[in-house]
Formats: C-alpha cells, structure tokens, sequence
C-alpha cells in the first residue's frame, strides 16, 4: 500500500512539474520562440564597479568594433568623475565620434534578444540591487537561453551574470528601458526600422563624421 502510495504521488508531482513547466514555455513571447534556442556572443569585457560601470561597458564595445581602448582612457572625454548625471548621453556621443552608429532599440526583451541572435551586443541600463536600495548599472546584453528563459549580461565584476526574463525586464524597466545598439556604419541591425537608422545616422552627420553617415545611408539602401 505504501509502495502503490508513493508511485502515485510520485506521478501527481511529475504532472505538476510538466505543467509549470510548460505554463512557463508558454509566456515565452513568440518572437522569442523563433530564435535561436540559446545564444551566447563573446568578445572584449572590461571589469570595473566605479561610474555605474558605464566606461567599462563602452570601452568593451568599442574595443569589439577594432578600437584600441580602455577604460581609463574613456574617463577623460567622458569627463568622469563629476559628470555621472550626463554620462548617458555623453557615451552615445563619444560612441559618434569614434565613427560609430548609436541604434536606439525599444526596451521590450523580443526586439532586444533578436539583436543578441544576430550577433549584436546590445547596451543596456537596468536597475541592480533589492527593494531597499538599487542604483542604475551599465551592461552588455551579449546572450540568452530561451529554455531556461535567462539572460546572460557582462556587468560590473561579473562576466557571466544570469537573469531570469521576468526580472531582467523589470529591472530594465525600472532603470529607464534604454538599450542600444554601438554600430559600424555598414553593419545595419536586424529588422531594422529605416527611419530610426536614418535618424541615427543624422545624428552621426551632426557629430562631424559626415562619412560614416554616408556610408549608413548606402548600407542601408542596399538592403
């Protein structure tokens, strides 16, 4: 009796797990579901907890595109420390200076996750910490397992950090939801909206690099 007991509950308990489990394959959004099963992208990563991480995470990115750098070399033009309220929009425009393309992406994890499948280290922002005390840190996107429905980010000290989905939202979210994408003119991102493109690459024009703008506008015209 014992014996009949315990397979039956054995049974009830691998039914239950069979239904979590598909319960959560199932809020895997369908954009999500068409790519790539897992993916994890390397390349350069710079280690460092000062300024949000923020010239640790350009530096990485830039040195992925050929460019000789460090972080340290960053702080300067950056103008670190001192300017951390403006260093968003100070990485963005230093990225433009380098030749580079800033590709604006929405926050919402399917279009961010295409980008990852197609071989793009996507810059993001999420908040880190707990409900008592969290403060904003810079990242690379750089992979995922659709399965396991986590992310992988580089950020701060910590090559490989793992995040569920859910929480990797949240905490993008509550940061501000701001990813981007660093470019080569000629390296146009996956389902690209043309317009924002377009628009990136006046802002390239407006940062003096009129032919790496040039050059984003051909790329893209030949899609």
């Amino acid at each position: 009796m014992v014996q009949v007991f315990s397979r039956v509950r054995g049974a009830l308990l691998a039914g239950a797990c069979a239904v979590v489990l598909s319960g959560c394959a199932g809020n895997v959004a369908p954009e999500v579901k068409r790519l790539p099963e897992r993916v994890e992208l390397s390349g350069t990563f710079y280690r460092g907890e000062a300024n949000q991480s923020g010239p640790q995470v350009l530096a990485s990115l830039l040195s992925q595109q050929g460019i000789v750098i460090t972080p340290g070399l960053l702080e300067k033009p950056l103008h670190l420390p001192g300017a951390e309220d403006k260093l968003q929009q100070n990485m963005q425009n230093l990225a433009r200076e380098y030749g580079l393309v800033v590709y604006p992406l929405d926050s919402k994890l399917p279009a961010l996750l295409t980008q990852v499948a197609a071989g793009y280290p996507v810059m993001v922002r999420f908040s880190e910490g707990s409900a008592f005390w969290a403060e904003p840190r810079y990242a690379i996107l750089s992979g995922y397992d659709r399965n396991k429905q986590k992310v992988l980010l580089r950020a701060g000290m910590n090559r490989r950090q793992l995040m569920d989905f859910g929480n990797f939202q949240a905490a993008l979210e509550k940061a501000g939801g701001w990813a981007i994408l660093i470019q080569k003119p000629s390296q146009i991102p996956a389902a690209v909206d043309r317009s924002r493109w377009l628009k990136a690459a006046d802002e390239l024009a407006q940062a003096g690099e009129e032919n790496a703008a040039a050059q984003a506008r051909k790329a893209l015209a030949a899609q």
